[in-house]
């Protein structure tokens, strides 16, 4: 397949490095197509940062919504949250909207992975969205992404000052002090994910976000003070000072691959 015979879409998360991608290609491609697949759970922030590389781009950022929302997938599933292994989330909300905007037009599908990430981003099964890695390929780590970002003038997004990557608002990929920082910042959508919590009166067992406990629970005010000081004996052992991608209820690290990467890069 010639360049000249596909598409090329570059699909955004809200995040720094396909944020940076964009700003890479936007004069290497100029046909570009650049889309958000906008969940309709998202920060404020999000979208704040994407009018911004809107006006850099020059070019709409399309929005591709899904078929039905959140909410309705959540009655479908039965009240089952989306979790690390099902995801159902990303699937839905996220990868269906893309492949039906893509169609069966042979597509060069853009993804933001570093040169120093050992991952290979979201890969679909349909054979015509070939994937193309522009930092893995000219080498450019997340040093390189940094430079990037500041030179625009675009900077990081505004939710990295108490949230560690992109994603929902009730991303279950967050820390328990990122949830607890969700209730500072944003009350009205930490009140919104805490009501999709729920128990199954029958079985007994309960749908929640984070393991072993409810947002309810997450939320007192002692239980929010013991995680910040966890997070912050953690932080004074660690030599990496932004948010760490650390369960601070279990003391387990997560590792920069566990996310969603069409959500989170």
């Amino acid at each position: 397949m010639k360049p000249t015979e596909a598409r090329h879409i570059l699909s955004l998360s809200g995040g720094k490095d396909s944020t940076a991608l964009a700003i890479y290609m936007r004069d290497r491609v100029p046909e570009m197509e650049y889309i958000f697949c906008d969940t309709g759970e998202e920060l404020p922030e999000t979208y704040a940062y994407l009018d911004k590389l809107e006006a850099y781009l020059h070019k709409p950022v399309i929005r591709l919504n899904p078929d039905r929302p959140f909410a309705h997938y959540l009655e479908l599933y039965r009240g089952v949250l989306p979790d690390p292994r099902t995801r159902w989330c990303t699937r839905m909300l996220k990868i269906k909207p893309f492949e039906r905007y893509v169609g069966n037009d042979p597509v060069f599908s853009y993804v933001g992975i570093r040169a120093d990430e050992n991952r290979s981003g979201y890969v679909s099964k349909k054979e015509n969205i070939i994937p193309v890695l522009p930092f893995k390929d000219d080498g450019i780590t997340k040093a390189g992404v940094e430079r990037i970002l500041q030179e625009s003038g675009l900077g990081y997004p505004e939710y990295y000052r108490w949230r560690s990557r992109s994603g929902c608002y009730f991303c279950f990929f967050q820390q328990r002090q990122e949830w607890a920082n969700l209730a500072d910042e944003h009350p009205d959508l930490f009140e919104k994910a805490k009501a999709f919590e729920k128990l199954d009166e029958v079985t007994g067992e309960r749908f929640t976000w984070v393991a072993r406990e409810s947002l309810e629970e997450l939320a007192q005010p002692a239980r929010v003070a013991e995680i910040r000081s966890e997070a912050a004996e953690r932080s004074r052992k660690s030599t990496f000072q932004p948010l760490r991608l650390i369960d601070a209820f279990a003391g387990e690290e997560e590792d920069e691959e566990g996310g969603c990467l069409i959500c989170h890069l």
